[in-house]
């Protein structure tokens, strides 16, 4: 029996997104359509998950932009958690 992807999705362009993992091979990937939005989901995940989000950025259609999440939350005037 052949194993199934893990990825049962395309991405959409102009899209932010971030993964959580919730466990050893379970990983939710969560999107956004505007940045301001997907800043503020993100910051509520890593008050209780820290160490499992990872920002992946948004996608142009073959690549992650917009990756450096620091960066987008002081131009976004947005509070990240420490």
């Amino acid at each position: 029996m052949a194993r199934r992807s893990t990825k049962r999705f395309d991405y959409g362009e102009g899209i932010y997104y971030f993964e959580i993992k919730k466990g050893f091979n379970n990983n939710i990937c969560i999107k956004r359509t505007t940045l301001r939005k997907a800043l503020e989901a993100y910051n509520m995940y890593l008050r209780t998950q820290r160490d499992n989000c990872k920002w992946l950025g948004k996608w142009d259609g073959k690549k992650f932009i917009e990756d450096d999440v620091d960066a987008l939350f002081k131009q976004e005037s947005i509070v990240a958690v420490q």
